[in-house]
């Protein structure tokens, strides 16, 4: 196999070729590599190489495989990891010049989890400082840019992972999210990913000083990126592996009991007052077309509130970011990111007080809403954005570039704030003036569902065929 064979692999696909003998996991982790030095130079996803040490350990990993050590469910498969994560030995920036050379002292739960499930991880993705913005770029490592073309941005705050597992660099890409950051990625490179639900994937950072506030812990929670849904229930089950070091952790198996057919869809595209696009109405039809030809029952009905919901939520989140991060990001953060953060706080007025507890404590009412609405409706397929994803910079473009990025987002952040699962799947490939792009929808599942939510992204897949395929045709 030629280096393009190998590196156009899927995850799936390279595990079974790994556990055979057809692949060595330095064949897999050599190609992948060599294809993130010819392309990453044009796209900036990886910002910190680690091929030296992935190929020590890709060989080490045949030498084990050679002696009759059982392979791991990722055997040599090879993955990047975003740089706001802890992964030993290298630098946790977040994106940020002042913490180039904060050092993590062990690997975080997810690292942890990738490597013993026997991925290999082959570098470090980008972020925007304090990886808090729906695009990517930032003093210390600067833009990372869509494969696509640059009339659109990468998404954020995982742009780097997105970018780069769509373009090849890697068939894992680990990701997370507080208000979209796997999904604003994918939804911007065509990629697949769902955003666990609180509590479902181990969580911390040995290099970190003191706890994240309430509100981050409850929000922010770890995932992958990936080309292709079935990917996500090969890696998904490994990532999920608990670790004591987060004690809120929930030790539930990644698939859960059948549910009596045909499951019920519960079916949106209601845009709360934002302008629907023909292009993500096109999405959403063909997404609903998939879901019924594969045996689902789509019913078009409107879930609970998610305007107010959102809102709220993002609101909440922004009173805790005010009195717990505001200092940091006026001392370390560029001109770019604090005036960014300046007009986030006027389209989300924070909370504070006695107000901020208030709506803490409503999330659980917007929570038990969904929960009952969920008994009913399994799963719920919704817009994403109701616009094709934005340009690059759009969100430095004061108050109308942030309400175009975050303030138009609610079906994302709503899902953070009540905790649900929410996959992200392309579902349409878009001919627009500025250039092609994919569009994304999104797939709410019931807690503890994550599994429902991949299903009814593979059925979409089905349909619509993998982006990558489109993609590639245009790189190379």
């Amino acid at each position: 196999m030629t280096d393009k064979d190998i590196w156009q692999l899927s995850a799936t696909e390279i595990v079974a070729r790994t556990k055979d003998g057809a692949l060595t996991a330095e064949e897999a982790v050599s190609a992948a590599i060599n294809r993130m030095e010819r392309i990453n130079p044009t796209l900036n996803a990886v910002v910190d190489s680690c091929a030296a040490d992935a190929l020590e350990r890709a060989r080490e990993l045949d030498k084990a495989r050679a002696a009759g050590v059982p392979c791991g469910p990722l055997h040599g498969v090879p993955v990047t990891i975003k740089v706001n994560v802890d992964q030993k030995g290298y630098a946790t920036t977040n994106g940020v010049v002042a913490f180039k050379d904060l050092i993590a002292p062990e690997d975080a739960p997810v690292v942890a989890n990738l490597q013993k499930a026997g991925a290999v991880v082959i570098g470090r993705t980008n972020t925007p400082e304090f990886s808090f913005r729906a695009d990517t770029d930032n003093p210390l490592y600067g833009r990372t840019h869509n494969p696509w073309g640059r009339h659109i941005s990468p998404g954020g705050s995982s742009g780097g992972a997105g970018a780069g597992v769509m373009a090849g660099v890697g068939a894992l890409a680990h990701g997370n999210d507080i208000g979209g950051s796997l999904r604003f990625p994918a939804a911007a490179n065509g990629a697949v990913t769902v955003k666990p639900g609180l509590g479902r994937v181990p969580a911390w950072n040995p290099s970190q000083k003191v706890e994240r506030g309430m509100l981050a812990q409850s929000m922010s929670v770890q995932g992958l990126i990936t080309r292709t849904a079935e990917d996500l229930h090969l890696s998904m089950p490994s990532l999920i592996e608990p670790d004591p070091r987060d004690p809120f952790h929930v030790p539930l198996p990644w698939r859960g009991e059948p549910l009596d057919g045909p499951i019920k869809v519960a079916f949106t595209k209601n845009t709360y007052g934002y302008d629907l696009h023909p292009e993500v109405e096109a999405a959403l039809d063909t997404a609903r077309e998939a879901l019924v030809d594969a045996g689902y029952q789509v019913d078009e009905i409107e879930p609970p509130d998610v305007f107010d919901c959102g809102r709220t939520g993002y609101r909440a989140l922004m009173g805790e970011v005010w009195t717990l991060m505001k200092d940091d990001i006026d001392a370390y953060g560029s001109q770019t990111i604090r005036d960014i953060f300046a007009v986030y706080f006027q389209e989300f007025p924070p909370f504070t007080g006695a107000e901020l507890v208030q709506m803490m404590a409503k999330r659980s009412h917007y929570a038990r809403a969904w929960a009952l609405f969920t008994q009913e409706y399994p799963l719920v397929l919704t817009p994403f954005l109701p616009q094709p994803f934005f340009k690059p910079d759009r969100d430095t473009e004061g108050a109308e570039g942030v309400h175009e990025v975050l303030g138009c987002a609610v079906y994302s952040y709503a899902m953070n704030f009540v905790g649900l699962p929410a996959a992200c799947v392309p579902s349409r490939l878009a001919a627009l003036p500025r250039g092609p792009q994919p569009i994304n929808v999104q797939i709410v599942a019931r807690r503890w569902r994550e599994d429902l939510a991949v299903d009814a992204a593979t059925a979409i897949e089905a349909r619509v065929g993998r982006m990558s395929d489109a993609l590639w045709q245009r790189l190379d």
